[in-house]
């Protein structure tokens, strides 16, 4: 009896083990499709009537899982079914490993419409909205100045913003979208695209707008009440537009290399005037030189009074004419003592209000790019301003101006109250040719308070 009832238990506790073991295996290693068909129904054929009932009513509510579009490595004849429906979202005459994260399937709409954010630069892609240049300055605020500068001077080594117009012929030029960025396109673009740092593609597309017409608006492109959106975008016209030098091939060089080319005696003919025998002293005149060299060797050189006296008469002809140069120069002087005595003036008055000085400081952060005041200052891109109210044009040491600008100094231009006023209004229009490249201010306030500021300076 005993050993019967030993035979029965090492049966059963066979025929768990195995079932523990096969159950087990089948979680790791698939099963054929007809081998877990058969485990799973002794499964089942084992279970109580209730329990079976039970689990049916949990599956019946639990929702189905949402599985991928594909599935990888169908095999089996319990995964055709899957294999099929997966098969049937594939396009026309596709032949290609589905794969895993549905590759290889079309992109639906939505996809597309995520990833399709770009534009061009004729505004192709531009999506609907405005925003306006007001909008644009607590947005730029909140969003952008930590990093970029309450101007666009940018804040450390962070990319600056505005400025830099005329620059980018130096050694050190400043990239900014004023001076730098051909397309207006780039701005919306990157603004939309990656920006805030931190917080990508977080705005909408009017603060878009918004933000990009204020950045304008730093670069003194556009005036304050100007609104971007699709219909004024192709309105704005970008400094850096014709690119980096203008493309003058077809007028220098296409003539040098398109007509008929010298192949003999194409080099001008030179012809030799005099030979110099004694490099290092400065050239004399021959009866000079003939009456030292008779002086000398005691010898008649042939020189009459007449020839020796030849250069003290032209020297004494050429002294008038240098006293008359030095009266007309000391003639200027005293014209231009009177334009330069206007400095003080100048200062007194601007001195007197500190709250219109205070006013040029904020002004004159779109100056900076270019130019310094106060201890320390150097020149830059453009001249140190300490002293220029008042100041001849084109005066400041070290600095190299344009020859339009060194011209109108020297023919007596006086940075006076009045022609700071018309230069800064709009600069290539005051003095034609000037290297300047900013395009002004507009508002008379603006222009009187940034004199004032630069005038608080001496130098």
């Amino acid at each position: 009896m005993s050993k019967s009832v030993s035979i029965a238990a090492v049966l059963g506790a066979t025929a768990v083990l195995g079932l523990a073991y096969t159950t087990a295996d089948f979680n790791v290693t698939p099963l054929p499709a007809q081998k877990r068909v058969d485990v799973v129904a002794s499964v089942k054929a084992e279970e109580p009537a209730e329990t079976a009932q039970v689990a049916r009513a949990e599956t019946a509510a639990t929702p189905a899982p949402v599985k991928p579009a594909f599935t990888a490595n169908l095999s089996g004849a319990a995964h055709a079914a899957e294999g099929a429906a997966d098969a049937a979202v594939l396009p026309a005459g596709y032949s290609g490993d589905t794969g895993n994260f549905g590759l290889g399937r079309p992109a639906t709409e939505e996809e597309i419409a995520a990833w399709d954010i770009d534009v061009r630069p004729d505004g192709a892609g531009l999506p609907e909205g405005s925003g306006s240049v007001m909008d644009g300055e607590p947005l730029y605020t909140d969003n952008c100045a930590v990093c970029h500068g309450d101007f666009g001077e940018a804040v450390g080594r962070w990319p600056v913003l505005a400025g830099g117009k005329g620059s980018l012929k130096n050694d050190r030029p400043v990239k900014t979208i004023g001076s730098y960025w051909p397309y207006l396109s780039t701005v919306f673009d990157y603004v939309n695209r990656a920006m805030p740092f931190g917080n990508a593609q977080s705005l909408t597309n009017d603060e878009v707008y918004a933000i990009t017409a204020y950045l304008l608006y730093l670069n003194d492109l556009v005036d304050d009440e100007f609104t971007l959106s699709k219909e004024t975008f192709l309105d704005v016209k970008m400094p850096n537009a014709e690119a980096f030098y203008p493309d003058d091939r077809a007028e220098v060089e296409l003539p040098k290399f398109s007509g008929e080319v010298c192949m003999t005696d194409c080099k001008p003919e030179v012809e030799i005037t005099a030979r110099a025998a004694i490099v290092d002293v400065t050239p004399e005149d021959t009866a000079t030189r003939k009456a030292r060299e008779a002086e000398a060797t005691g010898e008649d050189s042939g020189v009459t009074e007449a020839d020796a006296a030849a250069p003290a008469e032209e020297a004494s002809e050429e002294a008038p004419a240098e006293e008359a140069t030095e009266e007309a120069a000391a003639t200027e002087e005293k014209a231009e003592a009177p334009a330069a005595a206007e400095a003080p003036v100048v200062a007194s008055e601007t001195a007197a209000d500190p709250e219109l000085i205070a006013d040029g400081e904020k002004v004159f952060k779109k100056c900076k790019a270019c130019h310094q005041v106060g201890d320390g200052a150097k020149n830059k891109s453009g001249p140190m301003l300490n002293g220029i109210v008042g100041a001849t044009a084109g005066t400041v040491d070290g600095f190299r101006y344009s020859s339009a600008m060194e011209e109108a100094g020297a023919g007596g231009l006086v940075w006076t109250k009045e022609n700071l006023h018309g230069f800064l209004t709009k600069p290539k229009d005051f003095l034609d040719g000037t290297k300047m490249g900013f395009s002004g201010l507009r508002k008379e306030d603006d222009r009187e308070a940034v004199i004032a500021y630069i005038g608080s300076f001496t130098k």
